[in-house]
């Protein structure tokens, strides 16, 4: 868990079969730099454009320190593998501090989602680190509903949404800053109820602490 920082400690927030999620550090700032520098990452956020490393250290990550403080057990969570410690990228779960968006419609629940690097794309991390995400909202946090929003055309955000165990709900146009390719089909919201994930295959499972990773 070296990537933190050796003189920063490690806060642990929970681990799965091969990841381990922590609070960011101030000392996470050259492995967030790299993750968005990566246009194939960003492509679907900015249409490709880096971050600039002043924006994560002065604005992004003092964005995302408050959260452990302002809302109990939500956050930004980075993302290691637990073996090598090696930096994967983060997951998110938060209520939304917008509380609606821009068409006028409530964002309800707890929000899911995940930035991963290239190299640790179709492993299954995703999908692991969202279900134990979940599982924890639901069983210790008392989520009722959890949701997940993409760009309606970012197939491979929406298949790890299904395999979470989120639920097409809709396809919304939202306000953009600037419009990058695909943003004319819209965004799409994906979402899971407590009552749903206890009737369905995944509590059974163990819901991403134990079995497939997939």
């Amino acid at each position: 868990m070296g990537d933190a920082g050796d003189d920063v400690p490690v806060r642990v927030f929970l681990e799965t079969d091969r990841l381990v999620l922590r609070r960011v550090t101030e000392a996470d700032v050259d492995n967030l730099v790299e993750l968005d520098g990566d246009p194939e990452v960003t492509r679907y956020l900015t249409g490709g454009g880096p971050t600039p490393r002043e924006v994560v250290r002065d604005e992004v990550i003092p964005g995302w320190l408050p959260f452990y403080e302002r809302y109990e057990g939500y956050g930004y969570w980075v993302a290691v593998e637990k073996t090598s410690g090696e930096f994967l990228g983060w997951f998110l779960f938060r209520p939304n501090p917008e509380g609606r968006r821009s068409d006028g419609t409530p964002r309800e629940g707890v929000e899911l989602g995940y930035r991963l690097r290239r190299a640790a794309w179709g492993k299954g991390y995703a999908t692991e680190g969202s279900r134990a995400l979940i599982r924890k909202g639901f069983t210790e946090l008392g989520v009722e509903r959890v949701y997940a929003e993409t760009m309606t055309v970012n197939t491979a955000s929406r298949r790890v949404m299904e395999k979470a165990g989120l639920r097409y709900v809709r396809t919304f146009h939202d306000d953009w800053p600037e419009l990058i390719p695909g943003a004319e089909h819209g965004e799409v919201e994906y979402a899971l109820t407590k009552t749903e994930w206890e009737a369905g295959p995944a509590a059974m499972a163990g819901y991403g602490y134990e079995g497939s990773p997939g």
